[in-house]
């Protein structure tokens, strides 16, 4: 019998050394600094077999939601035209908005679901919430699920 897989958010500062190391190596691999394992492992000071084992279970987060479905909850004070700016931010950067809903505000804020498909985002999912938060009215910007 097979079980699905689970999977966690973990800060990286909680994770083992040789966790940080693979996903290193990953990274030196895919960008083309280190063009075989062997070269990947030597710079990252890790074994063959250490990356071996767990090359398939180590994804940076960015990597686990590419050309997935994102709900973004968003805190926003309740200003004139703040939604539409949120939604420019997004078709900026080619995260196409499956759903949007919205709260009635209480309080001068409302909370604002967006799901959105992140097979096409051309920045990170970081630079994302970065920007989301930096906007004008924009309490707090959160990854749901995803």
């Amino acid at each position: 019998m097979s079980t699905k897989p689970k999977y966690y958010i973990v800060e990286a500062s909680a994770l083992p050394e040789v966790f940080l190391k693979v996903a290193e190596a990953k990274r030196l691999l895919s960008t083309g600094e280190a063009s075989t394992v062997n070269e990947a492992t030597r710079i990252t000071g890790i074994s063959r077999s250490a990356f071996y084992k767990y090359r398939d279970a180590v994804l940076p987060f960015q990597n686990m939601m590419t050309g997935r479905i994102i709900t973004f909850q968003l805190l926003l004070h309740d200003e004139p035209g703040l939604l539409s700016e949120i939604l420019a931010i997004f078709a900026q950067v080619y995260a196409n908005i499956i759903t949007i809903n919205s709260i009635v505000p209480t309080n001068g804020t409302a909370v604002v679901t967006i799901s959105a498909e992140t097979i096409d985002l051309t920045i990170s999912l970081e630079e994302l919430l970065a920007r989301l938060s930096s906007c004008r009215g924009v309490v707090k910007a959160d990854v749901l699920a995803g």
